[in-house]
């Protein structure tokens, strides 16, 4: 008889939940208030409606991350400038090294003061790129 009774118990599938949620509820959305739900789930991350709409329910912190893209790649873009930056400023102390070396003092104040002119230049340039990230962080890097 024992043998007939393990037969009957099954081990295969779910194992059933201790606290199962068996109430459910339902709302209706308009197409306004749905698009909205949407979008606040959307910002959330979350993979399921159901965790989101009850973690709003219930007041639990929500997680929203807005990745504007647009940003970042500006954001890479000023880096590898001011890398360049970096790198004209280090081969400006090696030809200036190199045309006192190889040059007479004359000369070689000549090709310095075109050098200066083109660094008059640059520094004008590095002023405008400075004032537009400046204007862009005001216009869409607002923290809210």
């Amino acid at each position: 008889m024992k043998e007939k009774d393990r037969k009957k118990i099954s081990k295969t599938g779910r194992k059933p939940k201790n606290d199962p949620a068996v109430n459910r509820y339902s709302i209706n959305l308009n197409e306004e208030d749905n698009a909205k739900f949407l979008a606040l789930f959307d910002q959330s991350e979350m993979k399921v409606i159901a965790h989101f709409i009850t973690a709003c329910i219930f007041q639990k912190t929500v997680k929203t991350v807005k990745i504007d893209m647009d940003a970042i790649e500006y954001h890479e873009k000023l880096t590898r400038f001011f890398s360049q930056f970096r790198a004209i400023g280090t081969n400006y102390n090696q030809i200036v090294k190199i045309l006192y070396r190889n040059f007479s003092e004359k000369k070689a104040g000549t090709y310095l003061f075109k050098l200066e002119k083109e660094t008059i230049e640059l520094v004008k340039v590095t002023k405008e790129v400075i004032r537009l990230t400046q204007e862009f962080e005001e216009k869409y890097l607002k923290k809210e």
